[in-house]
């Protein structure tokens, strides 16, 4: 996937807006919700929001390792990430909080955290199965954000093939869009529900052809999206 800086930074930032209602994103921000396994509470934290029972102790990790201002402290919470519930933990959500609003160290490691375990991942899908187009990228971005990959059983709900199977691209990425907002409209979680207006936002930019990214700003949940 060849993206120009600009490009990139617009996803990026999109996502930023979707995760945390801010282009640059917000290093401090903490939710809890109970979208944990089994609808269980959890912490969910970060630039581009990462989960307590998802990939939150690889961060914590990462910051521990990287001497930051607070690493002594959140040492005794990096190996417990995702085994003991911490959602209570007023501690060790202070000192996330802290580490994210005060600690350049911080955010620089879950710039690095955001781009090693989702972005990259996400680009070499694309270019395994053959996406070139800006706006594809951003897609399959923002689905590895929320879910973690491109979700197989949505795959199954379309005929649509991929590029590298000798399908249409534009059409591959409509469809996907267009069942993952049903998915999410009719999900049984609320909180997912309430998720929808990122695939709408995609929608809207199919509706626009803007493959290439390049009418801007680009509109997300009511936040107008520059490069920056």
């Amino acid at each position: 996937m060849e993206l120009t800086p600009a490009q990139r930074a617009i996803i990026e930032r999109t996502i930023n807006v979707v995760e945390t209602g801010k282009p640059d994103g917000n290093y401090a921000a903490i939710v809890r919700y109970a979208d944990g396994p089994h609808n269980i509470r959890q912490i969910t934290y970060g630039r581009s929001q990462t989960t307590e029972y998802g990939n939150l102790r690889k961060l914590v990790q990462a910051y521990v390792a990287a001497n930051g201002m607070f690493s002594h402290e959140l040492s005794v919470y990096a190996d417990r990430v995702g085994s003991d519930p911490l959602t209570d933990d007023n501690n060790f959500i202070a000192l996330l909080k802290n580490a994210g609003k005060n600690d350049p160290v911080m955010r620089k490691v879950q710039d690095q955290f955001f781009d090693d375990v989702y972005f990259r991942p996400a680009m070499q899908w694309a270019d395994d199965h053959q996406f070139k187009l800006p706006l594809s990228a951003l897609v399959i971005y923002d689905s590895f954000i929320h879910s973690g990959q491109i979700l197989w059983f949505l795959r199954q709900r379309f005929a649509e093939s991929p590029p590298s199977l000798g399908g249409d691209e534009k059409k591959w990425v409509k469809a996907y869009v267009d069942v993952r907002h049903d998915w999410l409209a009719n999900h049984p979680r609320k909180i997912l529900q309430k998720t929808v207006y990122r695939t709408q936002a995609f929608k809207d930019q199919i509706a626009k052809n803007n493959w290439d990214l390049s009418q801007l700003p680009l509109m997300m949940n009511g936040v107008a999206v520059t490069p920056g």
